[in-house]
């Protein structure tokens, strides 16, 4: 694991918020569940998204956008037909982060608020667009999941089928990996196998817990 010097975040809770970015493919999600594990909160941004995108208020506003090609044949939302809509217009994928962010953020508080009263080392937030959604502003401490193209590529061919154009057209769409890199206050390598990352992760999450306390501390009081 490297790392850069512990950098967080004068929030005013009682424990961290926690920020997952990385190359495609790099195991942000092995990183989140390293740490649920260690007993944090993960804030799944996929799955809040998934609940807000059944809500009858958010599908009468698709539809009015889009148009009812947008549900499915049980009138569900249909993701994939909205991943195509917003994939390659920045305009729609601004105006569709817009209606969802304020039910991603209601749920993201309350898992705070839970991990407060229960003593959680910290809360993850897992949100495969972290920077581009503008997230890492709600963090403590983002870290930067990371591992070799090759690597990255040899896991996303296993297990989504993908091909090398396939990984460049999709990281074309995103921030570039530097500047997510450089903007990030930890960078811990998976490489290795399961009982490897946990203990990078372990080790990671008792500084970023130690450089939280730190700063709370510091904090002049009111």
């Amino acid at each position: 694991m490297t790392s850069s010097a512990p950098q967080a975040r004068s929030s005013g809770r009682a424990i961290p918020v926690v920020g997952i970015a990385g190359a495609i493919g790099s195991g942000k999600s092995s990183v989140a569940r390293a740490l649920a594990s260690l007993g944090a909160l993960v804030s799944d941004s996929d799955a809040q998204i998934r609940l807000a995108l059944e809500t009858d208020a958010v599908k009468r506003t698709l539809v009015e956008w889009w148009g009812d090609g947008v549900l499915d044949e049980r009138g569900s939302v249909d993701r994939s037909k909205i991943a195509r809509i917003v994939f390659n217009d920045p305009e729609q994928r601004a105006r569709l982060e817009a209606l969802l962010h304020p039910y991603a953020l209601r749920a993201r508080d309350e898992l705070i608020e839970q991990g407060e009263r229960e003593g959680a080392p910290c809360v993850v937030i897992d949100a495969p667009l972290l920077f581009e959604a503008g997230l890492d502003s709600e963090c403590d401490a983002v870290v930067f999941v990371d591992a070799s193209r090759e690597i990255r590529l040899g896991r996303l061919r296993k297990n989504r089928g993908w091909d090398e154009s396939e990984l460049d057209r999709r990281e074309k769409a995103q921030l570039p990996l530097e500047h997510k890199r450089r903007n990030s206050d930890h960078v811990i390598l998976n490489e290795g196998d399961e009982a490897d990352l946990h203990e990078r992760v372990r080790a990671l999450l008792a500084q970023i817990r130690l450089a939280f306390s730190q700063a709370r501390d510091a904090r002049p009081s009111p």
